[in-house]
């Protein structure tokens, strides 16, 4: 079998994009990414809330979370493979048009006093594989429609556009359900999946992927092209480096993030006002992160040599929270983290959007999205055990150390990351 090439190798495209506000079609694909994610922040919010009011435990929660889990690292690269191989537009209305009826039917169903638990599961469920399948071919489509001249920009917009959505939305939510409740809540949910189909509809059709060989090739089976991306990930340097660095980074930064949470109540002893202050300084630092690489753009050269300079300091900067005594001085700190990271993930996605071909991009995100969704629940495990048995401080510590042990260890290894221009 011929190796896969990258997408460099492929012809250039025959026409200019146009600058992003005036380009139709990713306004139209932004609106429905961004009213869908809205949407799903309500659910999230009034489903956790009505298992616990409804079952009282806490553990029928993690069941869902476990399950969302499982189908994530099992049907990634699938749903992958799936977006590459058909029309990514008709994926995306399909799946928008399947997530509605799912979420309609699972908020009539939590309106009846006896509703089943198993019900809601195997509902929440279904939603879960409809999203891994819409997920890889909208990833996919950015560089199809935008081009690469504008890839960084776009890549931008759609991280600010998802913090705002997340920030604004669990905000919102809780508000909404504790007005209207968690039927209502998730009933909503269900709306803005028929206005993202309305949306993903006035596309009217998406640019085909450029392909790295032109020439006319016959149809592989599924698992041939399954196989194909996950070989494609093993022997590209750059796709390799970055399956090692994302997940990796992950695993350390989401239990970070819940171990604030920890040394915010038990050692900072955070107001409910700096509490909640504290948990919007992430994505507020990820926001003004991308804003700022948004406006930069191509003036950004040295795009490797950024990556791994945010991902050095991330670990000083946990080490330097693992000493502070007050949620006053944390909390510049944790903002400043939230901006650093966003250097770290959304340059990664920009290049990897530049440098892998169109054709086989759904295979890579789906891969990576599976391997990333495994790597938190490991670290979340792993530090709530240890902060159950250690103070939070020396475990925040022990973090820092480790991530910047791994941040050295990328710097001099993942050359083709560090030195990318």
């Amino acid at each position: 079998m011929t190796e896969p090439v990258i997408a460099t190798q492929a012809a250039p495209a025959v026409h200019s994009y146009p600058k992003l506000w005036a380009n139709k079609k990713f306004m139209l694909l932004l609106c429905s990414f961004s009213i869908s994610l809205f949407g799903n922040t309500f659910h999230s919010i009034a489903l956790s809330l009505w298992v616990l009011q409804t079952t009282g435990s806490a553990k029928l929660v993690a069941v869902l979370t476990i399950i969302n889990l499982l189908l994530s690292s099992l049907l990634g690269s699938i749903g992958g493979t799936f977006a590459d191989r058909n029309n990514r537009r008709k994926i995306m209305l399909f799946t928008d048009l399947i997530s509605c009826s799912l979420v309609v039917t699972l908020a009539l169903v939590i309106s009846v006093p006896s509703a089943s638990f198993i019900i809601v599961a195997v509902l929440t469920a279904l939603t879960t594989v409809s999203a891994l399948f819409q997920s890889p071919a909208y990833q996919s489509s950015i560089i199809t429609v935008v081009g690469k001249e504008h890839v960084q920009q776009a890549v931008g917009m759609l991280n600010l556009s998802e913090n705002i959505c997340r920030t604004v939305g669990f905000s919102v939510g809780g508000i909404f359900v504790a007005s209207f409740g968690a039927a209502d809540a998730i009933l909503f949910d269900g709306v803005t999946f028929l206005v993202s189909f309305l949306l993903v509809l006035a596309v009217r059709s998406l640019p085909m992927p450029v392909r790295a060989n032109p020439e006319p090739q016959e149809k592989k089976k599924f698992i041939q092209d399954l196989g194909e991306g996950i070989r494609y990930i093993w022997k590209f340097p750059f796709a390799k480096a970055v399956i090692i660095m994302l997940p990796t980074l992950t695993l350390f930064f989401m239990p970070s993030m819940m171990l604030t949470q920890v040394m915010a109540v038990n050692v900072w002893k955070a107001s409910p006002f700096q509490f909640g202050l504290m948990e919007a300084c992430i994505p507020l630092g990820y926001m003004i992160g991308s804003g700022l690489i948004m406006i930069l753009g191509s003036r950004i050269r040295r795009r490797g040599l950024f990556i791994m300079t945010g991902l050095l300091c991330l670990g000083p900067m946990y080490v330097l929270l693992s000493f502070i005594t007050s949620a006053a001085a944390a909390i510049p700190v944790v903002l400043l983290i939230g901006f650093m990271f966003s250097f770290c993930t959304l340059l990664i996605n920009i290049i990897l959007r530049l440098e892998i071909s169109e054709e086989i991009q759904g295979r890579v995100f789906g891969v990576l999205g599976s391997i990333m969704s495994v790597a938190p629940s490991i670290g979340l495990s792993i530090v709530s055990y240890l902060s159950d048995h250690f103070s939070p401080g020396p475990v925040m510590g022990s973090i820092g150390l480790l991530l910047l042990l791994f941040a050295l260890y990328t710097s001099t290894k993942l050359k083709i990351i560090r030195g990318y221009k």
